[in-house]
């Protein structure tokens, strides 16, 4: 009985540890974007077939257009552009901001993100799980660093007076993202305003105001 219930101890440990990207099994595994096989991540390329051009991307160094709605550009580096990311759990972003430029609260589902300040000034934070929903927050100026845990929903603020610029790194090749009010508000098909104004307690007709607003994606 004892090896048994250690037996199913190390198999949720072990399942723990792969709630995550797919470790590489080999050197690289390039994704193969013309595959019809369906699979958690992407199918791997001929590596004979490999070149350099599967690990390069460039053009970083441009700045995003913040001509928006929310004064922010997300431009982001992760397995779409790179195929060699494939299986190795990471990915970037570079994010230029606007003076009052936002990018709004949001969540990656898959990946824990490292933030560094290049030029200006970010107010940014991150707010934690039920039940406390404690605001931890902090301005940042060029050089500094912070990290948004995996899954909690977080933001950025440029309170500087010019143009703001950061880099993020994350810990997965596919982080996705959930921008918050553009999910609540912008789901299609709409969730009920019934379910929205009881969940926010707000009147329908608010609701309805803004599930017919434009909610933009800033990447």
């Amino acid at each position: 009985m004892k090896l048994i219930i250690v037996f199913v101890a190390l198999s949720m440990i072990a399942s723990l540890g792969l709630a995550s990207d797919p470790s590489p099994l080999q050197d690289f595994c390039v994704a193969d974007n013309y595959s019809k096989v369906f699979v958690n991540g992407k199918v791997c390329k001929d590596p004979m077939l490999v070149t350099a051009k599967d690990f390069f991307y460039d053009g970083l160094d441009k700045p995003g257009n913040t001509s928006n709605p929310l004064g922010s550009m997300v431009t982001q580096v992760n397995v779409m552009q790179i195929l060699g990311l494939n299986t190795l759990g990471i990915s970037l972003v570079r994010i230029d901001f606007a003076p009052g430029g936002q990018n709004p609260p949001h969540t990656h589902p898959r990946a824990t993100e490292i933030l560094t300040v290049l030029e200006g000034t970010l107010y940014v934070g991150f707010v934690t799980s039920n039940p406390e929903n404690r605001l931890i927050s902090k301005t940042l100026n060029k050089g500094d660093v912070f990290v948004f845990p995996q899954g909690l929903i977080h933001f950025q603020q440029n309170v500087g007076y010019g143009n703001s610029v950061a880099i993020a790194g994350l810990s997965s090749q596919n982080p996705g993202v959930i921008t918050i009010a553009k999910a609540v508000f912008g789901a299609n098909p709409p969730i009920s305003d019934v379910v929205l104004a009881k969940a926010f307690q707000i009147d329908k007709q608010l609701v309805d105001k803004l599930q017919a607003s434009f909610w933009m994606d800033n990447n």
